[in-house]
């Protein structure tokens, strides 16, 4: 382990918590890489951002709104990390060049659009294109955060598939984020279900979740502006038994967005979402049944 990784050790002496039912019975798994938390004292430090503006990039408690699923025999993996500090929902190595001083090296990917608009595996900007950086980190720096902290989430969100697949014959995975109300693309939209167009899970998957979600009186939209992540793309292979759902929440629902502190209308959302799920779970019974066929 190099100087750069037990610097990141030392910041998150836990890179992910991952919450297990008492007992294991549906083939459901839920991620929720952005609602990490713990902003290390060396990185509020390098960053020229107060910590509330930096707090505007997390998925604030989305990962307690999906907490009370953990009762329908299904994990719950969260980042303790925040997205601001290293995001895992992106390639391992999706990286800006304009966030680090020294040259990346040549297996990186610079070119993709997230990297374009400053939001690559380490983030150069948060909320309104706001740069985070007093000065560029060094490349030892990124890569150390990434060995220590992406490579653990994404080495337990495979175990977790692998383990539902061996138990129940498919694994279900459910990605968890929220969503600014702000934003003119989701304006008159509480929920938006991706599934990477159908790529990415079968279609009854996503039908059970719409239909829950819309009796309960949410507008709901598949796919645009978002249609799934990485985590979504990477894991989601239905011909394989494996569907993968990336869920936006809008942050109004349960949130108040200017001071990031939950309103009363967190507890009804997270029954809702807990209804919609059971649902789901109610559906997919012991992993076999006809959603796996449709």
């Amino acid at each position: 382990m190099d100087g750069f990784e037990r610097r990141a050790k030392t910041d998150f002496e836990r890179a992910i918590e991952t919450i297990e039912p008492a007992r294991l019975t549906s083939p459901l798994i839920f991620s929720s890489p952005h609602s990490g938390s713990i902003y290390p004292e060396r990185f509020l430090a390098a960053s020229r951002l107060d910590p509330l503006t930096l707090r505007r990039s997390e998925d604030a408690y989305v990962d307690e709104l999906f907490l009370p699923c953990v009762a329908l025999g299904a994990p719950l993996l969260r980042a303790l990390f925040p997205r601001a500090y290293l995001d895992v929902n992106r390639e391992p190595y999706e990286l800006d060049p304009q966030v680090f001083e020294g040259r990346l090296p040549d297996f990186a990917n610079t070119r993709s659009l997230r990297v374009a608009v400053g939001l690559g595996t380490i983030p150069r900007v948060v909320g309104d294109s706001q740069p985070i950086y007093k000065q560029p980190i060094s490349v030892p720096e990124g890569l150390g955060r990434i060995e220590w902290l992406y490579r653990p989430y994404h080495e337990q969100l495979r175990a977790l598939v692998a383990r539902a697949l061996r138990r129940f014959g498919r694994a279900v995975l459910i990605d968890c984020h929220s969503m600014p109300s702000n934003a003119a693309d989701v304006a008159g939209l509480d929920v938006v279900l991706g599934d990477r167009y159908g790529a990415s899970a079968a279609p009854g998957v996503v039908e059970v979740l719409e239909t829950s979600l819309r009796a309960a009186g949410y507008r709901v939209r598949r796919n645009k502006p978002f249609a799934g992540g990485f985590i979504t793309e990477n894991f989601g292979a239905p011909a394989r038994g494996v569907d993968a759902v990336q869920i936006e929440i809008a942050r109004a629902l349960y949130l108040d967005e200017r001071r990031l502190v939950k309103t009363e209308a967190f507890a009804a959302l997270s029954g809702n979402l807990f209804s919609a799920v059971k649902s789901l779970a109610r559906e997919l019974g012991g992993g076999h049944n006809r959603l796996a066929a449709e």
